[in-house]
């Protein structure tokens, strides 16, 4: 594909990094593509040489491209991307959607983790994790119904499950769902944007989350893992990534052949 439609250019070498994984991210070149040579880079975004190699470099360190002397450069498989690297975290922020096998490889990730860290949660959690839970799903309830509040729904919707990372007290899931955070925006973002266009309002997503409060309240942690699985079930329904009888997989999130 072109670099016709892509946003302008402002900025050094990292600005243009962000430009071009943003675009990659959001499925503009597919796995196996060639990427644009780096003489088009510079014609196209009127730009050095050495401004569009160091942008390149960045891809590259990151897992997205993969270049080879004298044949140019090519969109590596997401298998290959480094989705835990903090600039490809950063370059996801505020994309509006990604690229279909991103949100499968995704979701799929956290229909194996989140139910886990809802249990550990429910293990866990003390009374300021509570707290923070409950003033997140109150904010989702009092946004809900407001159209002109979507975004701020997100918001709570993201810090609730930024609770319950917190909750589960380790380190490492913590920092998980920090790294996380941009992913989970673009997947609430795009499950949300479905429910407003088919359904009535956000009334199911509020009852899964509240159940999963309610487990996390009780320390009860074969609860909360299954009301975790379910609010996950529901946002893959919502992307068209399974159907209501389907079970949610790392199969069934493999992209179709």
């Amino acid at each position: 594909m072109s670099l016709d439609g892509l946003p302008h250019h402002r900025g050094g070498a990292e600005a243009l990094a962000r430009l071009l994984a943003r675009a990659l991210l959001a499925g503009r070149w597919q796995p196996g593509d060639a990427f644009p040579r780096e003489l088009d880079l510079c014609t196209h975004f009127a730009v050095s040489r050495n401004q569009v190699r160091n942008a390149l470099a960045s891809l590259t360190a990151t897992g997205l491209i993969e270049r080879t002397a004298g044949r140019g450069s090519r969109v590596r498989e997401v298998s290959e991307w480094h989705l835990l690297d903090p600039l490809i975290s950063d370059w996801m922020t505020g994309i509006e959607s990604l690229d279909p096998k991103l949100v499968r490889e995704i979701l799929a990730f956290r229909y194996s983790a989140e139910p886990v860290l809802a249990r550990l949660a429910a293990q866990a959690a003390e009374e300021a994790d509570l707290e923070r839970l409950e003033a997140a799903f109150h904010g989702m309830t009092r946004t809900a119904a407001a159209p002109e509040a979507r975004d701020q729904h997100v918001e709570y919707d993201v810090a609730f499950h930024d609770a319950i990372y917190r909750a589960s007290h380790n380190l490492v899931w913590r920092q998980m769902g920090h790294l996380l955070r941009p992913s989970i925006i673009a997947l609430i973002q795009g499950s949300q944007a479905q429910v407003h266009r088919f359904h009535d309002g956000l009334g199911d997503s509020l009852t899964r989350h509240g159940r999963v409060l309610e487990a996390i309240r009780r320390h009860d942690p074969d609860a909360a893992e299954r009301a975790a699985r379910e609010v996950l079930r529901r946002t893959a329904i919502d992307l068209g990534i399974v159907t209501d009888t389907h079970p949610v997989t790392a199969s069934a999130t493999e992209p179709e052949s």
